[in-house]
């Protein structure tokens, strides 16, 4: 897929993952609509990235808030790709308290529904959308989900979020083949520990360390990175139904 010229859709776009991913498609050349909740700077974002980029407040989980960014991303021209990073990070509760009561459900049940019911919301409306395109190439149009190493070795007090970031990437391969007949491809990555906002909240040496455990190279994940595949992504047409690892070889231990 051509990026230059053509309109991209990221979630999450005011900061972080999002705000890299859209930074790289403007200097791509691309036009980007930034979806992110009202109160974030996703204004203050789409501003700094210049007339190629517009912001619209979206709630990933509420159906009636898509139709005005897909509509902002299609006055355009047609929605050729999106880049899906808006999530939230996980409760960390354990399973049973320290005087063995069951965790929290209803914690359990937000984490799922921003990070999975969001995430399946985002790709059947977006994909809606795209079908409606003019194949170029035999391609109308490609999703980039986002998982987390988590979905393979979470860790313990991560089980809402494990949960909800292996479901995205049980969905992958399902939702490729599901697509394939309309020309719309779909991919995942699963960054490991990234230097985003989340992080920047920690004390130096626990950040320190954490870089210390990274094989190589031996430091947090830029948002430049995750950026990096998910044009990669974009752009390649044989990349389908894969969950990508971005995470400098990482292997999380149980704590």
């Amino acid at each position: 897929m051509q990026l230059q010229d053509n309109i991209f859709l990221v979630t999450g776009g005011a900061s972080g993952l999002g705000e890299a991913t859209a930074t790289a498609l403007v200097d791509a050349g691309a036009r980007v609509v930034l979806a992110d909740l009202a109160s974030s700077d996703g204004a203050a974002t789409a501003a700094r990235l210049g007339g190629a980029a517009a912001f619209v407040a979206i709630d990933i989980t509420d159906e009636s808030s898509f139709d005005a960014a897909l509509d902002a991303a299609e006055s355009h021209g047609p929605l050729r790709g999106v880049v899906h990073c808006a999530g939230r990070g996980g409760d960390r509760l354990r399973i049973l308290d320290k005087e063995g009561h069951p965790g929290d459900l209803d914690s359990f049940r937000n984490v799922l529904e921003i990070n999975l019911i969001g995430t399946y919301n985002v790709l059947r409306h977006v994909a809606a959308r795209m079908a409606r395109n003019e194949p170029i190439d035999g391609e109308r149009g490609a999703v980039v989900l986002t998982a987390s190493v988590a979905a393979f070795d979470g860790q313990i007090g991560q089980t809402s979020y494990t949960a909800s970031k292996a479901a995205v990437h049980g969905m992958t391969l399902v939702a490729a083949r599901d697509l394939a007949s309309f020309g719309i491809r779909v991919n995942t990555i699963a960054p490991g520990l990234f230097d985003t906002p989340m992080l920047a909240r920690l004390r130096t040496d626990i950040r320190e360390g954490l870089s210390a455990g990274v094989p190589f190279p031996k430091r947090l994940g830029r948002p430049e990175d995750y950026a990096g595949m998910a044009l990669t992504l974009l752009q390649n047409s044989y990349a389908n139904g894969e969950t990508i690892r971005l995470d400098g070889a990482i292997r999380m231990a149980p704590r």
